[in-house]
């Protein structure tokens, strides 16, 4: 039987993919990060793999990305030691030690709310956790971003956020919020608002050791 070829409009989309992922690796670079672009989840997964050595502690925030390319299965059968907070035999008690472990893990593995076509990275957060491993650490960080996070500009970036990545978000935890009703981001003052710490990376942080490994697949919110 012969295999199925993809359609003039799916070699179209791919292509596409790849102009723009080389256009904004090389963004990325000149801004000071190590950037790479890849074809699917498959490949970013060897990347990851191949970037966090062996006996690393590696701590992961909240990502569906990262959970989708199979890293955090991938890790624990090699034996490297996981810190993430959505470990569901985690005690509410131990939760705030989990998250200064993410922070403080040989590897910061995650992925970003939005990436300007220039190389600046948008994320908002309601804890800070994950923007704070963003902006500084002590090991290696990791970003694994998919093709749909990919934005003109900063304003566009944010508005992203607000009204495609953090309603589905909200949604899938169960958060009482407008936006999880609504569908999109209502600027919303009660208790139970995720949007709260926002952190916009024009540049590498100085005295980090950044990787950026560009999916040409949908991943994530």
């Amino acid at each position: 039987m012969p295999q199925n070829r993809p359609s003039p409009l799916q070699e179209a989309q791919e292509e596409k993919n790849r102009l723009l992922g080389k256009n904004i690796v090389k963004a990325l670079s000149d801004k000071g990060y190590s950037a790479q672009y890849v074809e699917d989840r498959e490949d970013a997964l060897r990347e990851v793999m191949a970037l966090i050595p062996e006996g690393a502690s590696v701590g992961v925030p909240g990502s569906v990305t990262i959970r989708e390319i199979g890293a955090m299965a991938a890790l624990k059968e090699r034996g490297n030691q996981i810190f993430h907070h959505w470990d569901p035999s985690l005690k509410p008690e131990e939760k705030p030690e989990r998250l200064k472990n993410e922070n403080s893990a040989d590897v910061f593995l995650t992925s970003t709310n939005a990436l300007t076509y220039d190389g600046i990275f948008v994320n908002i957060d309601g804890i800070g956790n994950r923007v704070s491993g963003m902006a500084w650490g002590p090991g290696r960080l990791i970003f694994v971003v998919g093709i749909n996070k990919l934005v003109p500009d900063v304003q566009t970036a944010i508005q992203r956020v607000r009204d495609e990545a953090t309603p589905p978000n909200a949604i899938r935890l169960n958060i009482d919020t407008p936006c999880s009703k609504t569908g999109h981001c209502m600027d919303c003052k009660g208790s139970q608002r995720v949007c709260r710490a926002l952190l916009i990376l024009e540049r590498a942080t100085m005295g980090r050791d950044i990787h950026v490994i560009l999916v040409g697949e949908r991943l994530g919110y």
